[in-house]
């Protein structure tokens, strides 16, 4: 094994048995089998547009660097219901807009700011919203994103339905602002909600997802970082293959991107368990067209997003 990936795996594993600590935490909250089926009978036979519908934002509030506005799937928790984006404004309102879409329990968006202000410097806007469960959004007595993707599968999904229609509804704000063109920078998590939007909306100038998720079914039942959810499921009867039904809903494997695959950047950790290579392999070979940058690392580490952005120079600053 090389010193990479070895390396590679250390970390990797080391980040895992956070998650797995935490999803301990959170074993109580995993759905029944009979709370899965009610679901999957409601949304399984909606299409990709009816599941994600989106409507006029509600009380939106946009401040000199915040945008707010209630969110159109309220899940009882207070402080996850009111959508909140962190906006970093350019000079000029009508300039193109990006999104910087973060990963799952991401821990400080301290490099979000700084990749912010490069953008700025660039002439963009830069949108960093905070996604469900996450930053702000985080309810009283939980962790940062802790809520986010649990043994609840019912909640994981409504999550990743919530961040995708409340992206459609920002997009909305901003044209109504003068914005014509967009961008997506989603990591991991991030990515994987970004990959959704791109099935929805076609108006980007390039999307980059950084290890995005895009194989629902084994990041539940192959991921090491989801030993723990595995257990609660199994001992709720649970097995492999029971949201194959919602895959065509959450998977951008079943579909295509709405803007020219050629705008799409993919970007792989060679070691990577969680958001496996030949995943990414097989989404770029779908959206024929799309680049795959492969990077020497796991899932945890800055060097993927760091050469993404050396990828995306020119698209950048044109």
């Amino acid at each position: 094994m090389s010193a990479t990936k070895s390396l590679s795996w250390i970390v990797d594993g080391a980040m895992c048995n956070m998650m797995n600590f935490v999803q301990w935490r959170r074993r109580a909250d995993a759905c029944s089998k009979e709370k899965l089926a009610s679901y999957i009978g409601q949304c399984s036979q909606l299409s990709r547009e009816e599941f994600f519908r989106t409507q006029p934002a509600l009380r939106p509030n946009h401040r000199s660097t915040w945008i707010e506005w209630d969110t159109p799937r309220p899940t009882g928790h207070i402080q996850n219901d009111r959508a909140r984006v962190r906006f970093y404004a350019a000079n000029d309102p009508a300039a193109p807009t990006v999104f910087l879409l973060h990963a799952l329990m991401s821990a400080s968006d301290v490099g979000y700011r700084r990749m912010a202000m490069r953008f700025n410097a660039a002439g963009w806007n830069v949108a960093f919203p905070h996604l469900p469960y996450h930053y702000s959004r985080t309810p009283a007595g939980t962790w940062n994103g802790e809520l986010a993707i649990t043994a609840d599968l019912v909640r994981n999904a409504e999550g990743l339905r919530q961040a995708v229609i409340e992206l459609r509804q920002l997009m909305a704000l901003l044209r109504a602002r003068g914005t014509t063109e967009f961008a997506i920078i989603g990591t991991s998590y991030g990515g994987w909600i970004g990959a959704l939007l791109s099935l929805l909306e076609k108006d980007f100038r390039f999307i980059a997802l950084v290890q995005p998720i895009v194989n629902p079914e084994k990041a539940v039942w192959e991921n090491p970082g989801a030993a723990m959810m595995r257990r609660e499921l199994r001992a709720r009867g649970h097995a492999p293959g029971n949201t194959k039904e919602m895959e065509h809903l959450l998977s951008p494997m079943n579909a295509l991107p709405l803007c020219n695959p050629s705008r799409i950047l993919l970007t792989a950790g060679i070691h990577d368990r969680i958001s496996p290579l030949d995943d990414l392999e097989r989404l770029c070979a779908h959206w024929q067209g799309s680049k795959l940058l492969r990077v020497p690392q796991g899932h945890f580490g800055y060097r993927a997003l760091r050469e993404t952005l050396q990828e995306l120079a020119p698209h950048i600053c044109n």
